[in-house]
């Protein structure tokens, strides 16, 4: 089951990608139209019998005009004082996705890890500020008309609303990014 393992009805990715298109009153034609991703998919998705890649996902959270990181959330957002995330635990993502929640459910803060080549072919904007650490490999930033070199070690901080892409250079890349929420 999605991120969160409890097997609950209701609870999942694929519930929380169900639970947000019905709020919204869209239907799976009218999501898969937006998205550019089949119905048959988008089905398998909201069923749990698919798991999306991160940038599938992002098309998703598009469509339904929220972000992937709010659809991961609400996949288990159980308040927990205290969570351990397992390295081995099921992201309701796809395995090669290279992109793993740290920490799960509706927080002040959401954390990601990824690993693996990232591109720059998406802009991001967040309402509240965010953090970037490379663990290991080298990545690009652009924000303000910058590009940032960043190497093992280095932090970024990217205040609310500066507008920023990021892309992995070479192979063995794995960034940890930390966003504050806009709650």
């Amino acid at each position: 089951m999605g991120s969160g393992g409890t097997g609950e009805a209701g609870s999942g990715l694929g519930a929380a990608v169900r639970r947000r298109r019905r709020t919204l009153d869209l239907t799976l034609a009218a999501v898969a139209e937006r998205s550019g991703l089949s119905v048959p998919f988008l089905s398998q998705i909201e069923n749990e019998r698919a798991r999306p890649s991160m940038r599938s996902l992002q098309r998703v959270a598009d469509a339904l005009e929220t972000t992937a990181v709010d659809l991961l959330a609400a996949a288990d957002a159980r308040t927990r004082p205290v969570d351990v995330v397992r390295a081995d635990e099921p992201a309701g993502l796809e395995p090669a996705s290279g992109v793993r929640p740290l920490v799960r459910g509706f927080h002040d803060l959401h954390a990601l890890e990824f690993t693996g080549t990232h591109e720059a072919d998406r802009e991001f904007v967040h309402p509240g500020g965010e953090l970037m650490y490379v663990a290991d490999g080298a990545v690009e930033v652009e924000a303000e008309g910058k590009t940032l070199r960043l190497g093992p070690g280095d932090t970024v901080y990217l205040a609310g609303g500066v507008r920023h892409r990021w892309r992995t250079v070479g192979q063995g890349a794995r960034v940890i990014l930390v966003a504050v929420g806009d709650r």
